[in-house]
């Protein structure tokens, strides 16, 4: 039966991991993996989540299933942070959503029902975005394109060519953004950038499809949240994936929801029975324990309020460490300008390195990045960002 099957390769930065790990280099740095980390190196178990997680411990008097759509008390609460609680598609109850095993699981979900509504549609994936973006959707059959976002040359967004290829889009297209802190390149939209395509959208019938990871890492949970609740007030249908991985370090715990704006509630009523019984077919049943704890969380002020202190103290960790490193940067008389790093937010940017000084600062100098000079700025901390910033001026000159 299996014969026929090929030797797959490893995935880029799994594999850039691994090599990591066999290195036996004191000074040896990884920039490649995608977690955030505090200045000891570590993923940090935040505070506000081991609360909630005894509370759920000790009150839980079952392990059977919860809902095909999942926790409901989750999927209310994330509804509100996401959209805002006084949201007009909120109160209209055109907003239909189920929990999924994490982002990616609410991704195919959504892929999946695309491919259910409308066989013919084309997904477009921002170049570059998140390497997951296409295998996942291209697993429910969809048809995926590209159009340019980021200006590697001037490391901004690339608003008139996102705007041209739009122009000629329709009702069959579908555009996946990214929320906030864009994965890999850290480049954002402004609010008048979404006000414009917002309308553009509207205008042409273009469907927009939200990625949501980042929530409250960028500028705060509002500001990050702008380009949806912009979507959701002027197009008439948003889809919307969220993950609570990043901003309540719930990373092993897989939490996700994956939301449809529809035109009116009736439609929302027939697309939360399609977006459950998507769930039913891909994995049955979700996984209860990471969305009881973040539901705990957003019910329980005090909680809410820890949350909040120590999102904030994530976020200001990878703003500062952008300022510093482009500063470190500039002060060590670097051949190329890094100030856009500190302009740019979230946990990853490309520092516009060749392939082949990505390569010499793994062999000579041992730090470790994506190919493409996509780094994490979580992986650098107080006792190697000297170190790293003497290397990247070292294969530059």
């Amino acid at each position: 039966m299996f014969e026929k099957l090929e030797l797959q390769p490893p995935d880029a930065i799994i594999g850039i991991m691994g090599m990591f790990r066999a290195d036996p280099a004191p000074t040896k740095v990884d920039l490649s993996v995608g977690v955030f980390q505090d200045d000891a190196g570590r993923t940090p178990i935040l505070e506000c989540v081991k609360r909630a997680e005894r509370r759920i411990i000790e009150a839980q008097d079952t392990k059977s299933y919860v809902a095909i759509a999942g926790n409901a008390g989750f999927n209310e609460s994330m509804e509100t942070l996401l959209f805002g609680g006084s949201h007009p598609a909120l109160a209209a109850g055109r907003i239909s959503s189920v929990q999924t095993p994490g982002g990616s699981g609410a991704l195919s979900v959504l892929g999946h029902v695309i491919a259910r509504a409308r066989p013919t549609a084309t997904v477009w994936l921002s170049q570059p975005s998140w390497p997951n973006h296409l295998p996942l959707l291209r697993l429910a059959g969809l048809r995926l394109e590209h159009y340019p976002y980021y200006d590697f040359d001037r490391h901004c967004v690339d608003f008139d060519g996102m705007v041209e290829t739009f122009s000629r889009l329709g009702p069959d297209d579908l555009v996946l953004l990214h929320g906030c802190c864009h994965n890999p390149c850290g480049a954002d939209l402004s609010r008048e950038q979404w006000d414009a395509l917002a309308e553009l959208f509207a205008d042409r019938g273009i469907v927009p499809f939200l990625d949501l990871a980042y929530q409250g890492l960028a500028e705060n949970l509002d500001a990050d949240a702008c380009g949806a609740r912009v979507m959701a007030g002027r197009v008439e249908e948003v889809l919307l994936a969220a993950s609570c991985s990043k901003n309540l370090g719930l990373y092993r715990e897989r939490v996700g929801l994956a939301s449809i704006v529809s035109r009116n509630a009736d439609e929302a009523e027939t697309t939360r029975t399609n977006l459950a019984q998507m769930g039913r077919g891909i994995y049955s049943m979700p996984p209860d324990h990471g969305a009881a704890i973040v539901s705990c969380i957003l019910h329980d002020e005090e909680l809410t309020a820890l949350w909040l202190t120590e999102l904030g103290e994530m976020r200001d960790r990878l703003n500062s460490l952008r300022r510093t490193f482009a500063d470190m940067l500039a002060d060590r008389g670097a051949p190329v300008d890094f100030s856009f790093i500190a302009s740019e937010r979230g946990m990853f940017s490309f520092l516009g390195l060749t392939r082949e000084q990505v390569i010499r600062l793994r062999e000579d100098f041992h730090v470790y990045m994506v190919e493409s000079s996509r780094i994490n700025f979580a992986g650098l901390n107080s006792s190697n960002m000297d170190y790293v910033a003497d290397s990247i001026i070292a294969v530059l000159q």
